[in-house]
């Protein structure tokens, strides 16, 4: 310290002072090396060195380096660089573990993805597996046709490391891709390059920009492993809206996810805050127990409109999770492809919401459009959702979302919601029955309704007790 001390003092009028822009150069320049010294150890002691993801600048182009980092239970926050040739012999792999290839997408700016770390542990701290995280950045920033030119070198380039890894013994079948976005599209290539016979891809928000119209051998398609499954999160802008896996989970619809902001004003978190919600879901899932269920339907307004109740077309009763069980717990031998599957979720993590069928019977029809509103209560959570009973019909159906199951709703409050017109005066209330039951409804599942009818008068909150037996 003493011997650079003089490069921060200056003569002024005579003097000798301390330059204070200079003197703080000095100390941040101190700093910068014991936490490099710091660091050194720390890798000494662990055993080898931690490698970071790269930085590119987005000015200068997007040529392709590639890097596999491996990250292991021991050692969950320490990247290993598996080195060209013979690496994965000297370096911490466990051939006998199950492998996860993680697989980013387009990266603008040329940064690290800010979601690593966090699926990382995710993952470390749900399954004793390996690992490895692909690093590409070099090669995805800069403009995304450039990144999209490279997703075909990238493919063999993991193609080639996945063939080293069943050199060694491993299992196909015990390779898992997660890809994300542009990653997702990789990562098909990469299990048609190996003949579909790995043995799991995850697409998270798989990319649609340049390959909504792409030809299945081009994108993230059923035919690219032994079970490929995609979450959809942002159909309308950077997500693909088209089913690409064996099940493909359309979340909220597939696009414009609760607690997302609506405004462009958000800047950032306005354009990524959809396409992104996919990762976090994921990690969620990972790491609550929580299950986070979906339903197979024809359309997301049937879903909500409660139309499909159950898993038993075509899934036998069993109904898709997301995260890591085998095949998302669907109990086939061999599963449909391109199944799309919805669901609801909340506006923040944990995400994970139950479903519930909620009716109103009318004692009489009516010439005109009924809507009511419902309200689940807890102890902690208010859950709201409009039942709209068409003109001339007595039944109307809706699913309602909450965030605590049935059986834990303390009450219902029901508020009838008159068509009043300048021209006419709807009527001043409305009789009829109330039912609710949590999905999935299969044939052995019967609707608990309140044991009497109801009266609704108009705009009004009426609150009944709700008791319902939890399974």
């Amino acid at each position: 310290m003493m011997a650079v001390f003089p490069w921060y003092l200056e003569w002024t009028n005579g003097k000798m002072v301390e330059d204070p822009k200079r003197k703080l150069l000095i100390v941040l320049a101190v700093l910068v090396l014991l936490n490099s010294a710091e660091a050194g150890n720390t890798d000494r002691l662990s055993g080898h060195h931690c490698t970071d993801f790269q930085t590119a600048n987005f000015l200068r182009g997007s040529k392709l380096k590639v890097q596999f980092l491996l990250f292991t239970s021991s050692n969950p926050s320490c990247g290993e660089l598996i080195l060209a040739d013979d690496g994965i012999k000297n370096c911490s792999f466990n051939s006998s573990l199950d492998t996860k290839i993680i697989i980013h997408g387009f990266r603008a700016l040329g940064t690290k993805p800010s979601w690593i770390e966090g699926l990382v542990h995710a993952i470390l701290n749900t399954s004793l597996v390996n690992v490895i995280a692909v690093d590409w950045v070099y090669g995805s920033t800069g403009a995304y046709p450039f990144a999209v030119e490279n997703v075909t070198e990238l493919a063999l380039s993991i193609s080639q490391f996945i063939s080293k890894l069943l050199a060694l013994g491993v299992s196909g079948t015990s390779i898992h891709i997660i890809g994300v976005s542009l990653g997702a599209h990789v990562g098909g290539l990469v299990g048609h390059f190996h003949g579909g016979q790995l043995g799991r891809i995850t697409g998270l928000d798989p990319a649609g920009p340049k390959y909504t119209k792409a030809s299945p051998e081009e994108r993230l398609d059923p035919g690219d492993a032994l079970f490929v499954e995609a979450i959809h999160t942002d159909a309308d802008n950077f997500g693909i809206r088209i089913p690409v896996g064996h099940i493909d989970y359309f979340v909220n619809g597939g696009k414009d996810q609760p607690g997302c902001p609506r405004f462009i004003s958000a800047g950032y978190k306005y354009l990524i805050c959809d396409h992104m919600r996919a990762v976090h879901l994921y990690v969620s899932a990972l790491k609550n127990s929580c299950p986070i269920v979906a339903f197979p339907c024809a359309s997301h307004q049937d879903f909500l409109n409660g139309h499909c109740l159950d898993c038993v077309d075509p899934f036998l009763f069993s109904c898709p999770r997301i995260g890591l069980l085998e095949q998302a717990g669907v109990n086939m031998t061999k599963l449909p492809k391109e199944v799309k599957v919805y669901l609801m979720t909340s506006p923040s993590a944990p995400f994970c919401v139950h479903h519930s069928l909620v009716e109103f019977h009318l004692q009489k029809k009516r010439n005109i459009v009924t809507s009511i509103e419902v309200t689940f209560w807890s102890n902690s959570t208010k859950d709201t959702v409009k039942i709209t009973i068409p003109k001339h019909e007595e039944v109307g159906k809706r699913l309602l979302a909450h965030r605590v199951p049935l059986c834990q709703i303390n009450s219902v409050t029901l508020k009838y919601l008159p068509k009043n017109h300048f021209w006419r005066k709807d009527e001043s209330s409305i009789v009829g029955k109330f039912c609710a039951a949590p999905l999935p409804l299969d044939s052995n599942r019967i609707m608990s309704c309140l044991p009497w009818n109801v009266t609704l008068p108009s705009n009004t909150d009426i609150s009944y007790e709700l008791h319902t037996a939890c399974a």
